[in-house]
């Protein structure tokens, strides 16, 4: 419990340090002077670098176990967040936002790392947990940084227009404290860490990435991972630019607006996970599949009511719905990971997560067309997101050996296409 506790608050200053620049944009763009279509290249910058880092840091669990690998993302993270207050021109910025990005790899730590210490039965609701509440730090994030850049204007250190660039100190610091808890308090698995159990082990695992690669179940879920988790750090990244621009509303209540969003990871991630091994435990590994499928397609619903809401309190009833599905969409997804390929399980939860950033980035180009509105880009989305639920309800769950050195036991299952 104390490895899962370090786990998931560790997830949730990655997630702060990450999305902490989001609800700053405002004072950004208008110092660097950015147009639509540059604000709209950093959103894609911002988890762009992701995709990669979440592929080679999924491999890395597999192979240097989750304290080590942890404790260097944080090092490395925390150098491009402390130090994005030096740009001066967009190239610049846009480089360091990048670089920012490598920090949602955390992710795949946290989900390996809390599937190594739970048991089949409960390790949906733990990966669950755990992910909601480490993604609860981006929405922490729009509301606290706001009031951090405006504490160090009232008490005289920079004025108002620099103001983000002194406050992307304090997550970057913070970044560098977990790393140094992480790698004294935790350790790999129940049994210790894998330098001294490989020491004994008759058979190192070999192939594990390629082994995942060739899962087509692992793709699957990408897919559904990406039309969830990848339009949540879409939102976190725009909501707070989208309420300035399209409501008028002012920079601290974007922040606030925007992180209402996020707080809702605090139960609706979490509660995915439970509802999840609930389904799981009355209809099987089916019944986890089709509560996705049907979440995804109520998500998809809620972002079409958001984009076409005409007012303002309209708009935050219909993103604290669709926020709520989607959460739990996350959480849901996370609880089928563990049981597609536990030879591969790093690996596997890598691929899927490097699949979020890849939708994030896909649906990032939208919002730097000049041609198409925010409001069009969110309806886009909405369609879109609904359109995967509908794909996903396509496929079937089948109990069958998965493909490992071992049989799966009972509760153990795979993904397989209907009709298949």
């Amino acid at each position: 419990m104390r490895t899962f506790h370090l786990t998931w608050l560790t997830f949730f200053f990655c997630f702060f340090g990450w999305f902490g620049i989001a609800p700053l944009m405002p004072l950004v763009r208008e110092q660097l002077h950015l147009d639509k279509s540059q604000v709209g290249n950093i959103i894609i910058a911002s988890v762009s670098a992701t995709i990669l880092a979440r592929l080679v840091v999924g491999r890395l669990c597999d192979t240097l176990g989750p304290r080590l690998t942890y404790t260097l993302l944080l090092v490395v993270g925390a150098v491009p967040v402390m130090l994005i207050g030096l740009s001066n021109s967009y190239a610049s910025f846009l480089l360091f936002r990048l670089a920012i990005g490598i920090i949602g790899a955390s992710f795949v730590i946290t989900q390996f790392h809390t599937s190594m210490m739970f048991a089949p039965g409960v390790v949906g609701t733990a990966n669950a947990v755990a992910g909601g509440w480490g993604n609860l730090g981006g929405g922490i994030a729009n509301m606290v940084m706001p009031l951090v850049a405006a504490a160090f204007v009232s008490l005289g250190y920079v004025d108002q227009a620099n103001s983000w660039r002194l406050a992307m100190v304090v997550p970057g610091v913070i970044l560098l404290v977990m790393a140094w808890l992480y790698y004294k308090y935790t350790v790999d698995t129940p049994r210790g860490n894998y330098a001294d159990i490989q020491r004994a082990a008759a058979v190192k695992p070999k192939g594990t990435f390629l082994l995942a690669l060739r899962d087509y179940r692992t793709w699957v879920l990408a897919l559904a991972y990406g039309a969830c988790f990848g339009i949540e750090i879409t939102i976190d990244n725009v909501a707070a630019v989208y309420f300035v621009d399209h409501f008028g509303a002012t920079l601290v209540m974007a922040g606030m607006l925007a992180g209402g969003f996020g707080f809702m990871n605090i139960f609706a991630r979490g509660l995915g996970g439970w509802v999840s091994d609930k389904a799981g435990r009355a209809y099987g590994m089916q019944g986890k599949w089709l509560l996705l499928s049907g979440l995804l397609v109520l998500e998809g619903i809620g972002i079409s009511l958001f984009a076409l809401a005409p007012s303002l309190p309209l708009a935050i009833a219909a993103m604290l719905g669709f926020a709520l599905f989607l959460k739990m969409a996350n959480g849901c997804t996370y609880s089928i990971v563990p049981f597609v390929n536990k030879q591969a399980l790093g690996s596997v939860s890598g691929i899927v997560g490097a699949g979020g950033n890849l939708g994030a980035m896909l649906v990032g180009f939208l919002f730097k067309s000049a041609s198409i509105s925010y409001n069009t880009a969110f309806l886009y989305i909405g369609m879109g997101v609904a359109a995967v639920g509908g794909l996903v309800l396509l496929v079937r769950l089948a109990r069958k050996e998965i493909g490992e050195a071992t049989a799966v036991t009972s509760t153990e299952a795979s993904l397989t296409l209907a009709g298949a």
